[in-house]
């Protein structure tokens, strides 16, 4: 893979904190109750577009960003940025660096709009998989509009959609219902519309 700036630096962004974070829960350095700090500083917290009092003045906008360079731990760390490496090279490859940049931090947005909508769980919500899964929307969006251009049958951009259905609905599943479907969902659907936008050219 060629050098892909934008996307070392999201890397590095979710890295620092994931490795400040698990050397404290390892006990390596700092204190344990690091990570539920920076949940409670930087997560999104649905009730702090209610009633809750926020931390600091910003926080209830600030967590529409903050909340997608933190992580529940290694495990969840590594899977979504394998995830980022495998979805962002042909998305930069026809954006540029800066409109793959906008589509991330967009689909992060809509990921936490998602979660603001439709989740009344009490619980903070972390992890960049509301921005990753805008990067799998604006790839099928991409690809229907290639098909339909074409003529050709769309039925390998529906079965995606319907694998990545049904994945979310087996992790809900096998996490209990502790599944953020919510980010997930709108993190796509802003992402398939941003595609569109920022790739108008039909290629």
């Amino acid at each position: 893979m060629r050098a892909m700036p934008v996307v070392l630096v999201l890397f590095v962004a979710c890295l620092i904190p994931e490795l400040i974070l698990s050397g404290a829960d390892y006990g390596l350095w700092g204190d344990p109750g690091w990570r539920l700090w920076a949940w409670q500083h930087g997560g999104f917290w649905t009730g702090l577009l209610g009633n809750w009092r926020p931390n600091y003045a910003a926080q209830p906008w600030l967590m529409f960003l903050t909340y997608g360079f933190l992580h529940g731990g290694v495990i969840h760390f590594g899977v979504n940025m394998l995830t980022l490496f495998s979805l962002a090279p042909p998305l930069v490859e026809r954006m540029g660096q800066g409109r793959f940049l906008l589509l991330y931090m967009a689909s992060m947005i809509g990921g936490g709009l998602g979660f603001a909508l439709l989740s009344q769980s009490p619980q903070p919500m972390v992890g960049a998989s509301g921005a990753l899964f805008g990067l799998a929307g604006a790839v099928m969006a991409l690809s229907w509009q290639y098909l339909r251009a074409r003529g050709e049958s769309l039925r390998p951009v529906i079965r995606s959609l319907l694998w990545l259905a049904g994945l979310n609905l087996v992790l809900w599943w096998a996490m209990s219902g502790m599944l953020a479907w919510e980010t997930h969902l709108g993190g796509f659907v802003v992402g398939w519309l941003m595609g569109l936008w920022l790739v108008r050219d039909g290629r």
